[in-house]
């Protein structure tokens, strides 16, 4: 290949990189494929949620400690590059936070999308991984707007009219939705009912999971990954209990055997990029396989570029 293959993802705060895909990472950074992760913000108004770290000295130095607990996730999963996007952390509706000028979510929008198409142009991804425009489950306006800047630097990145001043054009080849599925949620809620463990997911929980429509198209079989979602997560001391049931209520020996796939929906491809059905049953096992095109993110561009 005349280029290395490059998997760049765009996560809002510190610990969205260990909570959303970071097995798949791992194993495309064992693969050999470069990992970029581009951090929105620095999370400064992330909570305490480890009350073993709820202490005067902890929330005087928040700030700089989610940087080092960022900086820890990603070796755990492997990225060779993390670049800060330099936005503040918006916080939620209705707080002083999000009406800060210097939050993410008030800044203009061609400056943070000119940002990232910076970092585009100058990693050369052929597959980036951000969220949906579907964030009802938790509309953080920090995640809404990665939605718009990565969907809006997709399409600027390879255009050599957009942001001049951000390097040499270059286009990437697909642009996908990273998710956590209902078949996952009833997944683990079916294995703690199994063992006559208390499940976290209750019925609201549930019924969303059974109601999900949503298609994912492809899911990456990280069977062999399965332990380093976990880790990444314990990296984030400051944001992650240790003892939350959501997260590791389910023993490890059993966590890593449950639905251990990543999924995601293709949302974007470049003109004339040729994606077919790519063993994607075999990977994922799942009942609906016929809606599966792909178990690669890299399906359609690894044979590109051998043509």
């Amino acid at each position: 290949m005349t280029e290395q293959l490059c998997l760049l993802t765009v996560h809002a705060h510190p610990d969205d990189e260990a909570s959303k895909g970071a097995a798949t990472v791992a194993r495309y950074h064992d693969q050999g494929v470069r990992t970029v992760l581009v951090c929105c913000t620095g999370g400064e108004e992330g909570d305490i949620l480890n009350p073993a770290m709820d202490t005067p000295e902890v929330r005087a130095d928040l700030p700089a400690l989610r940087m080092r607990e960022l900086a820890a996730s990603a070796a755990v999963i492997g990225y060779d590059e993390v670049v800060l996007l330099g936005y503040r952390d918006s916080g939620m509706p209705g707080t002083p936070a999000n009406e800060n000028p210097a939050c993410f979510a008030r800044a203009p929008l061609e400056e943070a999308v000119g940002r990232l198409v910076e970092v585009v142009r100058r990693e050369r991804p052929q597959v980036i991984v951000t969220y949906d425009e579907d964030q009802s489950g938790y509309p953080h306006p920090d995640h809404l707007r990665v939605h718009d800047i990565s969907i809006a630097a997709f399409d600027a990145a390879g255009d050599p009219r957009a942001h001049r001043g951000a390097g040499p054009p270059w286009q990437p080849a697909k642009l996908y939705y990273v998710g956590f599925s209902g078949r996952r949620i009833l997944a683990m809620h079916a294995k703690f009912t199994e063992l006559g463990l208390e499940s976290p997911f209750d019925e609201g929980w549930v019924e969303r999971a059974r109601s999900q429509d949503r298609v994912y198209t492809t899911r990456i079989d990280v069977s062999a990954y399965a332990d380093v979602r976990r880790r990444a997560l314990l990296a984030h001391a400051t944001q992650i209990d240790p003892e939350s049931p959501f997260w590791f209520g389910l023993p490890p020996e059993v966590a890593r055997t449950v639905h251990p796939v990543d999924e995601y929906v293709l949302a974007r491809t470049t003109p004339g990029l040729v994606v077919a059905r790519h063993g994607a049953p075999s990977a994922s096992g799942a009942e609906d396989d016929e809606q599966v095109l792909e178990d690669d993110l890299f399906a359609g561009v690894r044979e590109a570029a051998t043509r």
